[in-house]
């Protein structure tokens, strides 16, 4: 018993730090766009006898579509768990909430990662907001096909042709504005590493900026 005595000063001094420590939860919904160029390359339409087969848009194939750029509107969602004034963890997910052309097809974007957060200042109406982390990029192709029963009756569907996933590495920079004491807007910027994208686009580098709204839970300070 006497042993244990001895370290019970230690242990409150550890104690202390602990139980100051503020803890607050950030949930958050934002809008922007991600963007990246397209290869250059193309794709044969479904009138092509090699539909869906790569073309060289250069020799003036009727059947060849070109692959677009990344871009339009994006949207995220995310929610953060900060364990103190300045360090924390959180998750995003951003996706374009409307499928977009890719030459005969139509596709999906979707980065969702998970990031350490480092916030050097986090003042009552002003925060700054560092985080990286790792997660993946998921390009999610189908088409668009057609059935009627006679012509009384036709409908329109969507048809999963494949998906594209690749390993993502992530950081992000944004700047979170108090308009009360538990709602606030971020403008962020964002940078992505996906290796194997140029497989869909032209570059493995990914630059977006989205406008967050959120709602502190929690003591912040």
């Amino acid at each position: 018993m006497r042993r244990i005595c001895r370290y019970l000063p230690l242990v409150s001094l550890l104690c202390v730090p602990l139980a100051s420590a503020q803890s607050s939860i950030d949930v958050n919904i934002g809008f922007g766009s991600a963007r990246d160029g397209a290869t250059g390359a193309g794709i044969d339409n479904l009138s092509s006898p090699n539909a869906f087969g790569a073309c060289s848009l250069s020799v003036g194939d009727p059947y060849c579509q070109a692959t677009p750029s990344m871009g339009n509107l994006f949207m995220g969602l995310g929610a953060d768990l900060m364990l103190g004034k300045r360090y924390g963890f959180g998750f995003e997910a951003n996706f374009q909430p409307a499928k977009q052309d890719y030459g005969p097809l139509q596709y999906r974007e979707t980065f969702y990662d998970f990031n350490g957060i480092y916030t050097p200042v986090n003042e009552k109406r002003v925060m700054l907001k560092l985080e990286g982390g790792i997660g993946g990029a998921r390009t999610g192709f189908s088409i668009n096909e057609n059935e009627c029963v006679g012509t009384a009756v036709c409908s329109n569907y969507a048809e999963p042709v494949g998906t594209a996933n690749h390993f993502q590495i992530h950081a992000g920079v944004g700047v979170e504005l108090f308009l009360t004491d538990h709602w606030f807007v971020r403008p962020q910027y964002d940078f992505r590493y996906v290796p194997g994208l140029t497989d869909q686009f032209s570059s493995t580098a990914v630059s977006e900026g989205t406008i967050w709204l959120g709602y502190n839970f929690g003591s912040r300070l």
